[in-house]
């Protein structure tokens, strides 16, 4: 991709808030390029293996097949951080916008080098309270042995980590959403670093990754409702507890006041986005083809959005009287994010009460967190409540064929089959202990950054804009640059108004210089 455009215009040469800024993004920049071609030094031996294996032929006839649909899965996940972005980008002000797109490239890049170095082995390496092997995924031996969680699939492991990593990336993406407006950048880059190297690691590893709640305890968690989202949510609670609400958001009286996005359409956008990004994400988590499983995944994940997006649409006309367009996009995620857990574990007629449930939840939840927390996009309601339901759910609706196939959890199933609370029990702890330590943690780190760097940009800074105060730049140009300083070309003696309206070109229509 060819960024010297965006390298090349320069509108915050006009605007220079924060100067020592410069200086601390330059050291960054040098740290994370050094950090970044030590990864390069370490060779990965699996690659030669699975080739050397091909040659012999002594490659397992799946596993082409199971590795084509770990990496196109791996792909899908990937593509939710577009849907992410629009939707953190329609639901800001235009001041705020450009500012989301280093973020998020910067975020996924941060991401998969730590969870290169270290996150994928703490994560998915043998052990009950973390793994231990596969740093740089080297060193490990049989792969199928040393990652014992996934060695039911035979795709081979890089594809594994590929799909893993994009796991990751979609939880830091999922923090994010809370901060908007009145972050550093900065600040991005060092959290993204200790999230995806340990925090993120560390619990998932516990939930999903064969650690003690999954192994021991008996936890389910399909693809992610705790181990993903509720993790995404709760650091996203710690950044708010240190970061505060956006300047205006609160009045002298305490009531929250309305702060809209400046385009419902490009939400729109991102919700079909997250929609088609999230077969991959639950059917993926199948890591293969062979047995069949990813087809009813996919149904039972369809039929949860749909519940969740009626659920909502009818929480909104009946606690708002109006269709809230907001409130009605969150109800499609609170939905996937709800059937997340359950999608491996309940029979398709359970999907859409479970989705149902997570849109009922998510209207309700966050008009009563807006009264007191400025979370933007509805994070906590969305992700982190939904996906407490979700997990939950499992305790109720697992069917005891699917946790007998999965060999995780009573297999006798949830209370709907086993008239029992073994599995919600299970369920319960696992969300208390992901939550706790998540919260604890992030708490730590987002302190720790206030104290040093910083981790809200100035007054200042905030009123003008992320865009124009942390980039130098607008992401909507004509909104902002007064006419005169734009290059736009006029017929002699006409005067043209841009987006911007501030004033028309001059009598001649020459075109000016120094916008960009």
């Amino acid at each position: 991709m060819d960024m010297g455009g965006a390298g090349c215009d320069r509108q915050g040469d006009r605007m220079l808030l924060n100067p020592l800024g410069r200086r601390a993004r330059r050291r960054t920049a040098l740290i994370l390029t050094a950090a970044g071609g030590a990864t390069l030094l370490a060779a990965s031996p699996a690659a030669a293996d699975s080739l050397d294996a091909a040659v012999n032929g002594s490659m397992g006839d799946t596993v082409p097949i199971d590795t084509l649909w770990v990496i196109l899965s791996s792909c899908l996940v990937l593509l939710m951080l577009a849907g992410l972005l629009c939707l953190e980008a329609g639901m800001s002000r235009m001041k705020n916008v450009g500012t989301l797109v280093p973020k998020a490239l910067v975020s996924m890049a941060v991401a998969g080098l730590v969870y290169y170095a270290c996150g994928f082995a703490f994560a998915f390496g043998n052990g009950d309270i973390i793994g231990s092997k596969g740093f740089f995924l080297q060193g490990y031996g049989d792969p199928q042995q040393a990652f014992g969680i996934m060695g039911l699939s035979d795709a081979l492991i890089e594809s594994k980590w590929l799909f893993q990593f994009a796991f990751c990336a979609v939880t830091l993406g999922i923090v994010w959403g809370s901060t908007l407006e009145r972050i550093k950048f900065s600040s991005h880059i060092i959290f993204g670093l200790v999230f995806a190297g340990f925090i993120y690691p560390l619990v998932s590893h516990w939930v999903f990754g064969g650690g003690w709640l999954q192994a021991n305890v008996g936890m389910q968690d399909f693809a992610g409702s705790t181990a993903v989202h509720l993790v995404g949510a709760t650091a996203a609670l710690a950044a708010l507890l240190v970061l505060g609400p956006r300047k205006g958001k609160y009045g002298p009286d305490g009531a929250p006041r309305p702060i809209p996005g400046h385009s419902m359409f490009i939400l729109g956008m991102g919700m079909f986005i997250l929609l088609f990004g999230w077969f991959g994400f639950n059917a993926g988590s199948t890591l293969g083809v062979t047995d069949g499983r990813f087809a009813e995944v996919s149904m039972v994940t369809a039929l949860g959005a749909c519940g969740g997006i009626l659920g909502a649409y009818a929480m909104t006309s009946l606690l708002q009287r109006t269709v809230d367009i907001g409130m009605v996009c969150n109800g499609l995620i609170a939905g996937l994010v709800a059937i997340t857990a359950p999608s491996g574990y309940v029979e398709n007629w359970a999907a859409p009460l479970i989705g149902l449930g997570g849109g009922l939840i998510v209207v309700p939840a966050i008009m009563l967190i807006d009264k007191k927390l400025d979370d933007p996009v509805g994070v906590l309601s969305a992700h982190g409540l939904a996906g407490v339901w979700g997990t939950l759910s499992c305790g109720i609706f697992t069917a005891p064929r699917f946790a007998q196939y999965a060999a995780i959890g009573d297999p006798d199933g949830g209370l709907v089959y086993s008239k029992s609370f073994t599995q919600l029990g299970h369920q319960a702890l696992g969300v208390i202990v992901a939550f706790g330590t998540v919260l604890v943690l992030s708490y730590i780190v987002f302190k720790a950054i206030d104290m040093t760097v910083g981790l809200r940009v100035s007054e200042e800074a905030e009123l003008a804009g992320l865009d124009i105060s942390e980039h130098g730049m607008y992401g909507y140009p004509e909104q902002f640059i007064p006419d005169v300083e734009m290059p736009v070309m006029a017929p002699a003696g006409a005067s043209i108004t841009l987006g911007g309206g501030r004033a028309p070109l001059p009598v001649g229509g020459e075109a000016v210089s120094g916008a960009g």
